[in-house]
């Protein structure tokens, strides 16, 4: 008979077990985490008050009317006439100014390449580029007034050579001269984020291509564009997110002509409010959101698939 079954006869409850110990060695572990993490707890805490509360409030806005109930009819509303039109309009504007920006960003960082390391082509380029990619807002839409707008220097320039482009249909203030615009600051964009990829490619490639008797086009299609191919779609859709966040520099050169979404909630964050329908704003918001959210997601995706080549 065991010593359980004996003080169960007895009457008497069974000892519990003993709590197992806490290893010294784990705590200091945990311990030794949190501290080495610190110094993340400031951009928590400034990204949390700057980004995670403003998502948050704007989440919720959405779904409430003016009196705070829950409600559809905002993101109904966000979708639909000259909200939805302006969705339309934002996206087809980023993809296409996405797409021009890389292509030719591509190109150009490729050229850059070709350069010496220490050269002062590659240095005045990657410092242009630097710059550019940042210039945006009222003076670069004053740059380009004073460049190719109706009196434009550029502009005037060509009508004494016998070249009207306003003539021809061009305007500087519709989405053709948007995109424009738009291109300016994508193109050095690319340069930047494209480079390192192209940097990446390793010498050694192309010469084990080139002793096993592959040509340059057999190269170019089997190895760099298969390693390149999700670099550059990264890129792009970094592009993307760029364009369709824009709002000073379409703002200051249409003023508002060209309908797109972030124009559309400056313009309801003014005061230029629908009746009943304070939280439209925030709606539309929301919709850039998770459109901005979705491109984000599927760039980290292919940045992690590009990093198994490139790292």
């Amino acid at each position: 008979m065991t010593a359980e079954t004996v003080t169960a006869a007895a009457g008497v409850a069974p000892a519990a077990p003993a709590a197992a110990p806490v290893r010294p060695g784990s705590a200091r572990r945990v311990l030794s985490w949190v501290a080495g993490h610190l110094g993340l707890l400031p951009f928590l805490l400034y990204t949390g008050v700057f980004l995670g509360a403003p998502v948050v409030m704007v989440a919720v806005g959405a779904f409430q009317d003016n009196d705070g109930a829950f409600t559809t009819d905002n993101l109904t509303a966000a979708f639909a006439d000259q909200f939805g039109r302006s969705f339309a309009t934002s996206i087809e504007l980023s993809a296409l100014t996405a797409a021009a920006g890389a292509i030719l960003g591509a190109i150009l960082a490729n050229a850059v390449l070709g350069s010496k390391p220490d050269g002062l082509l590659r240095k005045v380029v990657s410092s242009a580029a630097g710059v550019l990619a940042n210039f945006g807002g009222v003076p670069l839409a004053f740059a380009f007034i004073a460049t190719l707008g109706s009196i434009g220097i550029v502009t005037k320039a060509l009508v004494g050579l016998g070249f009207d482009i306003y003539a021809g249909g061009f305007n500087l203030f519709t989405f053709t001269g948007l995109a424009i615009v738009y291109v300016y600051f994508q193109i050095p964009l690319m340069v930047i984020v494209f480079t390192p990829a192209l940097e990446g490619m390793r010498e050694q490639w192309r010469e084990a291509a080139a002793n096993l008797g592959a040509t340059r086009a057999q190269y170019f299609r089997l190895i760099a564009v298969p390693v390149l191919l999700p670099p550059f779609l990264a890129s792009t859709l970094l592009l993307f997110a760029n364009a369709f966040s824009a709002y000073a520099t379409a703002y200051a050169l249409t003023t508002g002509v060209v309908p797109l979404v972030p124009i559309q909630i400056g313009s309801l964050v003014s005061g230029n409010v629908v009746a009943d329908q304070q939280n439209l704003g925030k709606a539309l918001g929301l919709g850039m959101v998770v459109v901005v959210a979705l491109v984000m997601a599927i760039y980290a995706y292919l940045q992690k698939r590009a990093s198994r080549w490139l790292s």
